[in-house]
């Protein structure tokens, strides 16, 4: 048998921690001497300890781990579900922390040549289009921003059901209209739709006219940094909004193996400001 000093110090694990531990049941001492309260651990424990600690470095959580020791099913099954789901975990944001670092870098090679923070906007191309009139296949409702992920592939897959079943023609990729002037609790006010040929029931028209257009390659995270420039651009040149933003999701994010394969274009609908002199 272990005191809890030698258990303690062969697991590089404190005193404290281990009697929390015992309180939350993640690990008992093997035995408690009931007439000084001595607390004692078996040889056997160790490994479990170590097991505990092995789990931790992965970034599961002291109830995760509990759940595994405690399991009544196979725990091998078990741990191999968990271990995978971990490492699904712990690639996206090696794969964040990856793109966070290039970032970075590429900030940090600006202040080298005197360059601002922010100049990549520079890098942001506007294009002043004309876009015709289109029929749109759609779903519209309020979505919260914690839904849009769910909300993306419910709605879409509705919706091309809908085409196949009615044999439709898409003639353009999927695109989300943004029909909310700012944020609530409510959520934001969103069009799911698809560009058809054919004018039936479910379908209505969309005339987005002069556009303002930038092409994202790369992350959705950029969205932001293209509204930003399309605004500033708009504003210098005067003009204003016409009618909601949307944009084109040029390439399927469940068929791309990397993020910068993403190609999304971003069309900002204006008019020109009438001038009030």
């Amino acid at each position: 048998m272990l005191s809890i000093g030698e258990f303690s110090n062969i697991c590089k694990v404190s005193t404290k921690t281990l009697r929390y531990y015992a309180e939350i049941g993640l690990i008992l001492p093997d035995e408690i001497n009931p007439e000084n309260g001595y607390r004692y651990y078996s040889i056997e424990q160790l490994e479990t300890m170590l097991f505990i600690n092995r789990l931790k470095s992965y970034n599961f959580s002291l109830e995760e781990i509990k759940t595994i020791l405690e399991s009544e099913e196979s725990q091998d099954e078990k741990l191999y579900l968990a271990l995978t789901g971990k490492k699904k975990e712990i690639e996206k944001q090696v794969q964040e922390f990856e793109k966070t670092l290039d970032q970075l870098n590429n900030d940090i090679s600006n202040f080298k040549q005197g360059k601002s923070i922010m100049s990549y906007l520079e890098s942001i191309d506007v294009q002043l289009v004309e876009v015709p009139m289109m029929y749109l296949l759609s779903i519209r409702k309020m979505v919260h921003e914690y839904d849009f992920p769910e909300e993306y592939g419910n709605c879409f897959s509705k919706l091309f059901r809908k085409i196949a079943d009615n044999k439709l023609t898409m003639l353009a990729p999927p695109m989300v209209l943004f029909h909310s002037a700012e944020f609530s609790s409510f959520g934001l006010d969103t069009e799911f739709a698809i560009p058809v040929k054919e004018y039936v029931t479910g379908t209505r028209d969309f005339y987005p006219g002069l556009c303002l257009k930038t092409v994202l390659y790369g992350s959705y995270s950029g969205l932001s940094s293209v509204y930003t420039k399309q605004r500033e651009w708009a504003e210098k040149e005067g003009y204003e909004s016409n009618n909601a933003l949307y944009e084109v999701y040029v390439t399927d994010p469940y068929q791309v193996s990397k993020e910068s394969e993403l190609i999304t274009e971003i069309y900002y609908p204006v008019k020109k400001k009438v001038s009030n002199i």
